[in-house]
């Protein structure tokens, strides 16, 4: 082989291996892109190198699971074939609504759940008096909601080891509800993202799309009026389809790893969240999320952060004006309904900063998808081309 013909023969060997890489880069690229959580679904433990630590020593994930402080080899053993915790129940509670939790808590043990509480009241020690509150984690911080707990205490590290999350509030009923099989339509269907339809003869509803369908297992849609909006078959986003409320959503670990990352650390009351959490969906969003209809709870409603927890918003407003009258006649009433008119101020208030939020949520996402040039909107609305208006051939 002569040298030229040697020198042109490599050339072309190079040339095949980096467009080949480059092939391989380019590909890698997309699929991290549509499909950037796939490689959770696993959960791997891998080896890093963390400061002077020797490789092997970094552990990358963690769990939510007590640990006795005296054990045996036997006992160590036995705990690690049981391994029985899979799925995680996290809810923040408040003393006023202790039976309705407990009747929620002992359902999901039954299921075996990892459970944890946020007490947004701080009180703790009223709970000891239940079975099972030794065996639950408590963690207590005055006024703070359920997304400020989250964002501090459900890492996706922390908990990888869980396949589902629920993040619940208070105020459910779930008699007609069971974890158990919950979870199995969630796997059949597919979804990433789901929520227990309400039980409308009963519920405060604040969504069309959350309403239970009698004789159906699933819907992930909703069709009719909406306000001034229309939602039909070819609806494509929230609150039409790909959407769930925020009261008790369910996430799968890849969803919620997404969703943690979607949690801003200053944004407390999460207005906003609800319409983005598609994005979180591992895929389409009208097939991945959805409203889980034979398996139903309650919505109760009940007002608690910045209010009394018997008696609405609603009905407290509409008494307003009675109780102001009663100050100036009645001064024996006066310290109750200064009460009354304080809870009512604070619920504006508490409301007022919700509402500046939902904007600045919405503010940080646009301008976050501006400055990420790679970024593309799996989910936005084709252009429309534009019709060319019709001509005639008559002058």
């Amino acid at each position: 082989m002569t040298p030229k013909l040697y020198m042109v023969l490599m050339w072309a060997i190079l040339l095949i291996v980096y467009r080949t890489t480059n092939f391989q880069f380019q590909h890698a690229e997309l699929e991290t892109r549509f499909h950037p959580f796939d490689s959770m679904k696993d959960h791997k433990s891998v080896s890093v190198r963390v400061g002077y630590l020797p490789r092997g020593m970094a552990q990358s994930k963690s769990d939510l699971e007590l640990k006795p402080l005296w054990f045996s080899k036997s006992h160590v053993t036995k705990q690690d074939n049981d391994q029985s915790h899979h799925n995680l129940l996290a809810m923040t509670v408040g003393i006023k609504q202790k039976l309705t939790v407990d009747a929620i808590v002992r359902k999901f043990l039954s299921e075996n759940f990892a459970i944890i509480l946020f007490h947004y009241d701080g009180i703790v020690n009223e709970w000891h008096d239940l079975w099972w509150s030794h065996i639950v984690i408590h963690i207590a911080a005055h006024s703070q909601t359920k997304w400020w707990f989250a964002k501090r205490f459900l890492h996706p590290d922390t908990v990888s080891i869980y396949d589902y999350i629920f993040l619940w509030d208070e105020d459910l009923g779930v008699e007609n509800f069971h974890p158990g099989r919950y979870l199995k339509i969630m796997k059949s269907e597919g979804l990433e993202i789901s929520q227990p339809a309400l039980d409308p003869n009963l519920s405060e509803i604040h969504h069309r799309i959350t309403v239970r369908k009698k004789k159906r297992t699933v819907h992930r849609r909703v069709f009719g009026t909406r306000g001034t909006g229309e939602c039909s078959s070819t609806s494509t986003g929230p609150p039409c389809t790909g959407w769930v409320e925020g009261m008790a959503p369910v996430f799968s670990r890849s969803a919620w790893h997404c969703a943690w990352h979607l949690i801003q650390n200053d944004l407390i009351h999460g207005w906003g969240m609800d319409m983005k959490l598609g994005y979180c969906a591992q895929g389409d969003r009208t097939k991945k999320v959805g409203i889980v209809d034979s398996e139903f709870i309650v919505h109760q409603g009940v007002q608690t952060l910045g209010g009394s927890s018997a008696e609405k918003p609603c009905a407290r407003a509409a008494h307003m004006d009675e109780n102001l009258q009663i100050i100036h006649v009645n001064t024996r009433d006066y310290h109750e309904n200064l009460q009354i008119i304080h809870v009512i101020t604070l619920d504006y208030h508490i409301r007022r900063r919700s509402r500046s939020e939902l904007y600045l949520f919405q503010e940080r996402w646009d301008q976050a998808a501006r400055e990420d040039e790679g970024w593309v909107d799996p989910f936005r609305a084709p252009k429309q081309k534009k019709q060319r208006p019709l001509t005639s051939n008559v002058p």
